[in-house]
């Protein structure tokens, strides 16, 4: 999420989210922190959307229910805002606006001209804003595709915009690492038609379910080969449906079959587009790898075709069903065979063009991790971009643009929001050290009753062991633990040492230390302490 801001007005430029890192033990998703934008209610003006996928839409239901803003975006993106903010009872009350390549939306101090420009997905738009002190662009998601499926990025209008002057450039960062251009999806659709020829029986063709260029070429290769074609998986199905309502998918009446009679064709008839490219542990090709989808079972003579790569930390999961695939007897077409995958990101290459076209004086590398904005900044300044006029913001910093000069100054509210299920929360981070210690090492909760009236020891400690070691063979261990922690406590009441809460903080260091010293392991240790009369 960015926001340009011109005294009292703000603009908002995506509200996406991001899928936890692995050691985020219980979180569902990660959104923007939008407290800066809540204290300023008052002052934002709209928010523009430059594409329809989730890391650019996803926090849109979580953020509306703290501030208003009528949304910008193409009909693909408003069309699958539509359907997200419906799923949480939000859509009644949100004013909806579908832009186009000539339309304007000005304010009074600032205005937005929009170009449009290639990812893997239709409607992906750049963004030109116009401020008193000079012209902001926002590249969003892009690459430059020469022979793409759709429409051709607006070249012409991204020179004039850079003709005109650009202050500052925010250009995505994806695959700055990687040389060269992109190659283009015209490659990819020739892989999927030579694919489908030679497949003799069935196909299950995994994807992301919004890259809807991708969808639309596995309908035409399946009417090429005479191919019924059945869609399975939440996600696929509801955009299969946008797609088709607001013609960006085209598929020929009575060729789409319902899943349940996939087995009424002969394999040969049958493709069926799934969820499940980035093996999550839901998604319906992972479940169909682990035998567990109640419809669709692998079959012998299956051709499983996987057209996305790995997100990191998605590698293991994809592979493990890749494996499990193989074990059932299907054959598995994934990116380390045969590239029939192309990202939407630009290379190198179309990085250089996106300067050279803008000709920026301040340049703000996005989108990518911390390594990937570097090599970026470093192609900037090989075409002339001063480096004093290259800014790496990080979240929450805010850089002051004027014609004269850039300089960053004081934070705003920022970090990570949490969903969890239904609650969305700033966790702390001591929360998530507790689940991470949990997972590693385990729990010990030590029960110690004692006389209200004297603090006597009536019972215990008893130590109660949830995931540390098997207790079993560890009977010699906790026995060990247990006369440890009585003589703690014994001597702790003897000579009236603090509070209760004092004892638990003594009994757990004290345990702690001995169970690293024999295991090399530190679980979390609850001590509790009841207080009975008698």
């Amino acid at each position: 999420m960015y926001c340009i801001q011109y005294q009292d007005e703000i603009i908002v430029i995506d509200v996406g989210l991001k899928f936890p890192d692995d050691d985020m033990l219980g979180i569902d998703l990660v959104i923007p922190d939008a407290t800066y934008l809540v204290e300023n209610q008052d002052k934002v003006k709209a928010i523009f959307l430059t594409h329809g996928h989730e890391d650019h839409i996803g926090g849109l239901p979580y953020v509306l229910k703290q501030i208003k803003a009528p949304i910008y975006g193409a009909a693909l993106t408003i069309g699958l805002v539509k359907a997200k903010l419906e799923e949480h009872g939000l859509l009644s009350d949100q004013q909806l606006n579908v832009i186009n390549d000539d339309s304007i939306i000005s304010f009074e101090h600032l205005s937005v001209a929009f170009f449009r420009t290639n990812h893997s997905i239709p409607d992906s738009f750049g963004l030109a804003v116009t401020t008193p002190q000079g012209v902001i662009v926002q590249t969003g998601d892009f690459k430059f595709d020469f022979t793409p499926f759709g429409k051709p990025s607006d070249m012409a209008k991204m020179a004039q915009i850079g003709k005109r002057g650009v202050l500052a450039l925010l250009s995505d960062s994806t695959n700055s690492e990687k040389e060269g251009f992109t190659p283009s999806e015209k490659i990819v659709g020739d892989s999927i038609r030579e694919l489908f020829l030679r497949c003799e029986g069935r196909i299950l063709f995994a994807t992301f379910a919004s890259n809807v260029h991708r969808l639309q070429q596995v309908v035409e290769a399946a009417i090429l080969c005479n191919r019924k074609l059945a869609v399975i998986g939440r996600s696929m199905e509801k955009v299969f449906l946008i797609g088709q309502d607001l013609g960006y998918i085209r598929v020929p009446e009575g060729m789409i079959i319902d899943i349940r009679d996939v087995n009424k064709y002969a394999a040969d008839k049958v493709v069926i587009i799934c969820t499940g490219s980035q093996g999550e542990p839901n998604a319906a090709l992972t479940r169909i790898a682990h035998g567990s989808h109640r419809l669709v079972e692998v079959n012998p003579g299956d051709t499983i075709i996987y057209s996305a790569s790995p997100i990191p930390g998605n590698a293991k999961n994809v592979y493990r069903s890749i494996d499990l695939l193989f074990r059932a007897g299907a054959d598995v077409i994934h990116g380390s065979i045969l590239d029939i995958h192309a990202s939407g990101h630009g290379c190198q290459e179309d990085l250089k063009l996106m300067l050279n076209l803008m000709k920026p004086k301040y340049f703000i590398p996005i989108h990518g991790e911390h390594r990937m904005l570097v090599q970026h900044t470093r192609l900037a300044e090989q075409l002339g971009v001063q480096t004093q006029n290259i800014f790496i913001l990080n979240i929450g910093n805010v850089l002051q643009v004027t014609r004269d000069k850039a300089q960053l100054g004081a934070n705003v509210a920022s970090g990570n929001v949490f969903v969890e299920g239904r609650v969305v929360s700033k966790v702390d981070t001591g929360i998530l050290d507790q689940r991470r210690k949990l997972s590693k090492s385990g729990l010990l909760i030590v029960v110690t009753t004692i006389n209200k009236n004297n603090n006597q020891i009536l019972s215990g400690p008893n130590i109660v062991s949830r995931g540390f070691v098997y207790v079993r063979d560890s009977g010699e261990l906790m026995r060990t633990a247990e006369r440890l922690a009585l003589r703690t406590v014994g001597r702790m009441i003897e000579h009236k040492e603090g509070t209760i809460e004092d004892w638990k903080e003594r009994l757990s260091a004290e345990l702690t230390t001995f169970f690293f010293e024999r295991t090399e392991r530190e679980p979390m240790i609850m001590p509790v302490f009841m207080e009975v009369s008698t």
